[in-house]
């Protein structure tokens, strides 16, 4: 590696909105603010040397410069808001072209400076004299589309209940031939168009929460602490909601209350309404400050919380299985035997 970054390779660490502390704070709340999902890349660029050719990136980018100079090029789109089906390497000519022309910014960036590429917009830099170094903070614009893809995705699950649609074609028919099917396609697509109308936009609106809250992973929680912590609870036991997880409390209906959760749902009985907000609100909370629970169902919906991976015991530790040999020594997770 050190030899490949001597030769004028940019080192390009991925993922570390999932890594450093930090920046997986950072990345979270700027989620939380934007709606949109976020991540961070860092490029550690030698000196005099180009990072990537010209291209550009199918989600909004803000460019953090950190450390030395970085001179950035930057020029019109050949696609204006490109999806993620359209890369740029699929228009790898267009965007060799495109980049000889004059370029829309021309500038160089230093410790501190900060750039915004809306998605689309073609770009290449180059390091000046030293090592260069920079954040790309991405963020995944949640678009127009994404609900189209929804509303489809919802069309093909209404519509599989439509026995017309489930027919056979004929026996020996002959799929080479457009003419043999198109009575068949024009049924479809009229049957479709049908189904279509009948789409709730607030189920399409909900299918296209749950595909995005999907892209925002939760941290990470250690099973077995957490199932001996949940095993063990009191009513002096911290509950804390799980990092980075994404949380919806929904209006009762039929004496259930639903608590949405990054990709799952929970159904609980309405009277723990008042607990769970209170929990959401707060973001930790003994077992014994639940409002609106007496003690016995405190416990019962903590255990449940904690059971899901919803909510966490935020001093929880592995049991040490050589207890009964050692005077019951435990271990925090992640920790050495």
């Amino acid at each position: 590696m050190l030899r490949l970054f001597a030769e004028g390779g940019t080192v390009v660490l991925q993922g570390l909105h999932r890594l450093w502390p930090p920046l997986i704070e950072f990345a979270d709340q700027l989620a939380a603010d934007l709606g949109h999902p976020t991540q961070v890349n860092a490029y550690v660029t030698p000196p005099s040397s180009r990072g990537f050719s010209a291209h550009y990136d199918v989600h909004d980018v803000f460019v953090l410069q950190v450390a030395g100079e970085k001179h950035w090029r930057i020029h019109e789109p050949v696609l204006r808001d490109p999806l993620r089906t359209q890369p740029w390497d699929g228009r790898a000519a267009a965007v060799a072209a495109a980049a000889e022309g004059e370029p829309v910014i021309d500038a160089v960036l230093r410790p501190g400076d900060a750039l915004y590429l809306p998605r689309g917009y073609l770009h290449a830099a180059t390091a000046l004299g030293e090592i260069s170094a920079h954040l790309t903070v991405g963020v995944h614009a949640v678009t127009r589309w994404a609900a189209a893809e929804s509303a489809l995705d919802l069309v093909r699950t209404l519509a599989a209940e439509d026995p017309e649609l489930r027919r056979s074609l004929p026996l020996g028919v002959d799929l080479a031939d457009p003419s043999a099917v198109a009575g068949d396609v024009t049924a479809v697509v009229a049957a479709l168009q049908g189904w279509l109308d009948r789409v709730d936009p607030a189920e399409v609106a909900d299918r296209l929460r749950a595909r995005t809250w999907a892209q925002v992973r939760p941290e990470p929680v250690a099973p077995l602490a957490q199932a001996t912590a949940a095993a063990a609870l009191s009513p002096d036991t911290v509950l804390r909601v799980r990092g980075r997880l994404r949380c919806q409390l929904r209006e009762p209906v039929d004496g259930r209350v639903t608590l949405v959760a990054g990709r799952r749902s929970l159904e609980l009985p309405e009277g723990t309404r008042p607990a769970l907000a209170g929990l959401l609100a707060a973001g930790e909370l003994k077992v014994a400050d639940l409002p609106g629970l007496d003690a016995a169902d405190q416990l019962t919906l903590a255990r449940r919380l904690v059971t899901e991976s919803i909510a966490v015991v935020p001093d929880a530790v592995v049991p040490d299985a050589s207890a009964g040999h050692d005077g019951g020594r435990a271990r925090r997770p992640g920790t050495g035997s």
